[in-house]
Order: C-alpha cells, then structure tokens, then sequence
C-alpha cells in the first residue's frame, strides 16, 4: 500500500501551494492472563490517510480511509475547500513556513526480528503466572504482554518522503494483597510501561523471571506501617521519576498549551512566553532534553508528524529554562525555537505539540552515594496515583513502594507514600543526580491531550534523583 500511495499522491491535484499526505497502518496484539487463566487476546488494525493544504496563509485537513486516487483526491479538495472558507481567520498567517523537504527512513531496532506467536506468549504468560506463590492473601495477578507496529509515509508537493516504521512492546505484572482489611498492588511495567524493539524487549525489561519478587512486594506492603509525614528528604527512583518529568515538565513546556489552545480542556501553564532563557526551572542538577535518539525509548523517531527532523535539545540546561516543546506551527506563532514534536495520534487526527523522549540527564552519584547522602528520608518508586492542577503546579502524587532511609543506609519498608509539591519550588530543590548505572528508560503509551482527544506514546529516561525537604505523608493510622 505504500508503493501505491506515492503514485496516488503524484495523481493528486490541488490549487494550494503545499500540499501533503501522511498514511499510517497500526496493528496490535493483546494477550492476557488473570490468575492463571488465559483470557482472549484482542487485535486491533487501522489504516487511512490524513491530507493537509497550505492556502492563502492558513492550513487545512481532512482524513478519509479510502485509500484510491479517488478517496484521496476527496479528502484532498475537502482540505482545499476548509482552507477557502477559513482564509484570513487563522491565528497566524503562515505565507513564508516553508515545507520540510529531503527523503529520510527511520526503523525500531528489532523491527524484521521474529516476535514469539500467540501460543509462544500465552505459554510465557502461564510460566510467569504460575510463579507467583501461593499464598492466600495474594487475592488477585493478571499478567500481559503487548505488541504492537505503527508504520508511516508522509510526502508533500516539496518533494519530501519519509517513512517510519515502529515496533513496541509492552510487558507487565500486578499482584494485589489482602488480609481482610486492608489491600495493596505491587506492579511491574506499571501505566503500560515497555519500550520500542521486538523479543529482546522481553528479556532485556526481566520480564519472566519479575512475578515473585512483585509478588513478595505487595505481601510485605501489607505488614509495613504507614509512610510517616512531615517534610523530609525525597529519593525517587526512575519509574517515578517518569511521572514527575511528564507532569511536572513536559506538560507545562507544551507550546501550544503556553499559547492557550489546551485552556478551555486541559488547562494552562504557569510557564509564560517572557520566561524562556530567563527563568530558573530548577536547581543547577536540572538538565531535561528533548531526545528521540535513545532507540529503545518509546518515542524515538527521525521526523514528527510535520516532517521536520528529530534531533536532541536542551529545553533545561543548568536549571535554566532554554526552550519549549513546540512543533513548526507553534514556533512560527510564537518566535521561539523548538523541537520537532508535532505528533498525531493516528491517521485521523492533526499534528499537536506533545511530548516524546523527554529525559532528565545522568549525574555523578552511585545509588549507594544517593542513599549514603540522606541522614532522615524516604525512598518511593512505581506511581500509584497522581493529582495536578491547570496550570500544572501544584502537584500531589502516591507511589505504591515506599523504603525508610535513615543515617545513610536503607531501613525499613512503608506503605501508601505520598509527596506533595509546587513544580516552581520542587525542581530548585533537586540536590542529587544518579549516575548512568541508575539510569532506566521508561514510557508510557497513554498520555492524553488535545480536542478530540489523542492519546500517544510517550518516553521518559531518568536516573534516581534525591529532592530536599519535600512534604511527604502516608495513609491514615
């Protein structure tokens, strides 16, 4: 099908004077087992085309699955004809953007490498689950493993073609725990966590041999006391760690949210246009990049849904906030550089400005150097719940795992941890910044924005980070 869209699109005919075609195929496969038993798997397949004009200063799209010249070629004058009716009330007149060009492939690492076939993974499913231990408290264990492809072709009338072709897995586990009064969930690969590849991805995230130590997890949460409260020091591990970059960063660092096209849906920012290059986002550990290089990471990629090439940047250096997370359009209304972000969902939906590998980079200490560094503290991992405003400050957020960490050695475990905080305050406060041997690639494949709503993948490396005197609190006595 994609031979034939490129002679489709070079039977197009428009009076724009840009004109594109992104065609995207998504496949995927669920297979997952609750308590031993295998529940049936689901499979999800799609394919159709976005066309997008460039008229008179604004741009304009439709969507259409009919795939012939004929389909297109609809789709292509139902753009045309938007563009017409809407010319001189677009935000920003964009005569002068100029169109990516140039020919570029970008695949997942992995991608022609066989995956295990459905009996290979249900098999691997009861392996996993048959070794969590019998105990009764342990009331409930699903266990599941995701594959998915998303391949792409984007051309336009500047002679641009560029294909990608991705493949992702997702692998996970969650056991509960009750004594009859109260219940705990311990998780692996937690928020549908995985990572680009093929059947490396399985081994490489210790995926078969994980169920028994997440199992004893939720079993020890049950007999630890409460987190204690009061404002202390704060280790968070790299699976937190994720969230706290993703709400606390990437959302606010949104341009078109900063422009206010999220405000009537998802809020705004507390980061203003005026505090690029200006504003101190963090302490001088602080550095966060935009980094589609990493090839694991979930939203590694050549060129965004725009075509323009993905390369890494610094949005904070030094603490210091340097640039947004904004696509071509958004830079072109706002004067600001960025990054090549625009991301679409799927065929039917436009290009936003979204989030993608966005990394908060290793420092100098050892884990042991982390822990030996606090003298009263806790350490949490693996998010359970979260809570933000609409301006994507004030922030709230549980973790299912939580350790005691006092005169510099770990002690006991704790349950229901919770931390609080302003993100203005709380990244200021970052005092240690673990070095690449704590370092872990994260991501997860359901962060939601935009009208109608788009949900896409996102990924987020991190080492273990140590914050000083956050306000940290349990559950109740």
């Amino acid at each position: 099908m994609f031979d034939r869209a490129r002679q489709h699109f070079a039977a197009l005919t428009t009076r724009a004077g840009i004109h594109s075609l992104r065609l995207v195929r998504q496949t995927g496969e669920h297979c997952m087992m609750r308590r031993g038993v295998a529940e049936p798997p689901s499979f999800m397949q799609d394919m159709g085309a976005m066309l997008s004009v460039r008229l008179d200063g604004v741009e304009a799209y439709a969507a259409t699955s009919d795939l012939s010249v004929a389909g297109l070629q609809r789709a292509l004058d139902s753009a045309e004809a938007l563009a017409r009716r809407i010319a001189g009330r677009g935000l920003v007149d964009l005569r002068g953007l100029e169109p990516p060009q140039g020919q570029a492939r970008y695949e997942s690492p992995g991608l022609h490498g066989a995956f295990p076939g459905l009996a290979e993974r249900f098999a691997l499913l009861a392996a996993v689950s048959a070794s969590v231990p019998a105990d009764p408290r342990l009331v409930n264990w699903l266990v599941y493993l995701d594959h998915q492809r998303h391949e792409q072709l984007y051309l336009n009338s500047a002679g641009a073609e560029q294909w990608q072709a991705l493949r992702f897995v997702y692998p996970g586990i969650s056991v509960t725990a009750f004594d009859g009064s109260d219940s705990q969930t311990r998780s692996f690969g937690g928020f549908g966590s995985g990572q680009q590849g093929g059947a490396e991805v399985i081994a490489r995230l210790g995926f078969a041999g994980a169920a028994s130590r997440v199992a004893d997890e939720a079993l020890q949460l049950l007999l630890a006391p409460n987190a204690p409260s009061g404002p202390t020091d704060l280790l968070l591990m790299p699976d937190q760690m994720m969230l706290q970059i993703h709400e606390s960063i990437g959302h606010p660092l949104e341009l078109d949210r900063i422009l206010g096209d999220e405000r009537n849906y998802a809020g705004t920012s507390f980061i203003g246009l005026e505090d690029f290059g200006r504003y101190q986002y963090g302490s001088d550990l602080l550095n966060i990049s935009f980094d589609p290089g990493i090839p694991e990471e979930l939203a590694s990629y050549g060129h965004d849904d725009e075509g323009q090439p993905a390369q890494k940047a610094f949005l904070i250096r030094d603490g210091l906030l340097l640039r947004p997370l904004g696509g071509a359009l958004s830079q072109w209304r706002s004067g600001l550089p960025g990054v090549a972000n625009s991301r679409a969902c799927n065929w039917n939906r436009p290009p936003i400005d979204r989030m993608a590998n966005l990394n908060l980079e290793p420092g100098d200490r050892t884990m042991a150097q982390l822990v030996g560094g606090i003298e009263r503290g806790i350490l949490m991992s693996s998010n359970r719940s979260w809570s933000i405003d609409d301006a994507r400050n004030k922030f709230q957020f549980g973790c299912e795992w939580g350790r005691l960490i006092e005169d510099g050695e770990l002690r006991g475990v704790v349950k229901n941890p919770n931390y609080r905080g302003v993100s203005a305050n709380f990244w200021r406060s970052l005092a240690a910044v673990g070095d690449a041997s704590t370092f872990e690639v994260h991501g997860t494949p359901y962060c939601g924005k935009g009208e109608p709503n788009q949900v896409v993948r996102v990924g987020h490396a991190s080492p273990a980070c140590v914050f000083k005197q956050v306000e940290v609190f349990g559950g109740a006595a």
